[in-house]
């Protein structure tokens, strides 16, 4: 579970987040809002690539100042552009990188990119150049770098927006099947409908919590 306690969050003299208090458990959980509202900001303090002014963010009770390894061990976080994400010029050079830095052993390394390039139907691209891989490819690649090192929760930020129908179709598909939690930022209201929460975030506070088929409306309701 994550935990926001009282957390606000600024640059300089610009409030980027106020206030926020939340516990988020549940297993679907979609953050929703415009452009310049603070949802991407809120989804990077949930792995500690972003860091609160003040008040605190605890993943199973660790605090991601303070514990920012051992919550980047537990929480994943998928980029909106997969090209931020992929490091290696091979597919499976890739897949290994995060691995390698864990320690993982070069069998462990070969079995955990066989088992996920089989799950998404790349096994014939291990060797392919990971910058000529298509655009679902590459996301799919992104997701599978953060999958083999076994997080916890998933954080992701706009998987979709970069994607046209098909590829996004076969992202929707891949995370409906994940076991993790999984905290989605997306402006894709369809991908959430059957989520377990929504929330939307306005002007850097939380504007509306709750089912997706309540949220929804507010939020659309809110762009008008």
């Amino acid at each position: 579970m994550i935990e926001l306690k009282n957390v606000s969050l600024s640059f300089g003299t610009r409030t980027v987040l106020s206030d926020i208090s939340l516990h988020l458990s549940e297993r679907r959980i979609a953050i929703l809002g415009a452009n310049g509202s603070g949802k991407s900001t809120f989804a990077r303090l949930l792995n500690g690539l972003a860091q609160p002014t003040s008040g605190e963010v605890l993943v199973d009770g660790l605090n991601t100042l303070k514990k920012a390894r051992d919550v980047r061990r537990k929480v994943g976080f998928v980029f909106q552009n997969p090209d931020n994400q992929i490091v290696m010029p091979v597919v499976e050079e890739d897949l290994a990188f995060g691995m390698k830095n864990l320690g993982y052993s070069k069998e462990n390394i070969i079995a955990k990119s066989d088992e996920i390039l089989a799950r998404y139907h790349m096994s014939d691209l291990r060797e392919h150049p990971a910058h000529l891989l298509s655009g679902g490819q590459k996301q799919l690649l992104a997701i599978s770098g953060v999958l083999v090192m076994e997080p916890q929760i998933l954080v992701m930020d706009e998987p979709t927006t970069l994607l046209d129908l098909r590829n996004k179709r076969r992202i929707t598909r891949a995370v409906a099947a994940l076991t993790q939690q999984v905290i989605m930022v997306t402006h894709d209201l369809d991908l959430i409908a059957d989520y377990d929460r929504a929330i939307v975030i306005d002007g850097g506070r939380v504007f509306a919590d709750g089912k997706p088929a309540k949220v929804i409306p507010a939020y659309q309701e809110l762009m008008a």
